[in-house]
This record gives C-alpha cells, sequence and structure tokens, in this order.
C-alpha cells in the first residue's frame, strides 16, 4: 500500500472491456512528509475519491480483487480516502 494525492482523472472510451464502468484517477504517490515519490500513476477508484484528496492505493493482485474482476486489467486501485496522518517523527529513519 502507499499514499498519494489525486491530481486529475483519466477518460478512455476505447478500453479493455474488464474496465468498463470504472473510474479512472491520476494518482501522484507521496512520501509521508506530503513530497512527492515518483512519477504519476492511474488507478481505478474504487470508493468515490476525488481530484485533490489524499488516497491509499494498493497494487497488483490485491488491487484487481478489490475492483471485483481478478483477470482484470487492473495494476493499481484506490481503497481509501486519508482524513489524517500522524507522524511520531523520532521515530523516522534519519532524512536523506
Amino acid at each position: 500500500m502507499w499514499v498519494g494525492k489525486v491530481i486529475g482523472t483519466l477518460v478512455a472510451t476505447p478500453k479493455d472491456e474488464s474496465l468498463t464502468g470504472s473510474k479512472l484517477l491520476i494518482v501522484q504517490p507521496l512520501e509521508f512528509d506530503g513530497r512527492s515519490a515518483g512519477g504519476p500513476l492511474v488507478a481505478v477508484d474504487t470508493i468515490g475519491a476525488g481530484t485533490g484528496e489524499t488516497v491509499l492505493v494498493v497494487e497488483g493482485s490485491s488491487a484487481r480483487h478489490v475492483h471485483g474482476k481478478p483477470n482484470s486489467a487492473v495494476d493499481a486501485a484506490i481503497v481509501g480516502i486519508i482524513d489524517s496522518i500522524e507522524l511520531d517523527r523520532s521515530l523516522l529513519a534519519e532524512e536523506r
């Protein structure tokens, strides 16, 4: 699982039929301190997230199962909308 911010939507009229009816969102992975962590990815929205929200994302077979179609063309799925993150900075590894 990882944390990200929804930065946009993606519309694809012709697509694999296993994605028909799925809402596709563009998610920017984040470090826990809010910094970007790599490039944006496309994820299937399973819970009604929207642009600007911080979300919890799963990848791989977990994403396909959450989507309800174990054989679908899904590699990432949004499974939660995060209300807050609280960190004890004294327990974090030293900053890079």
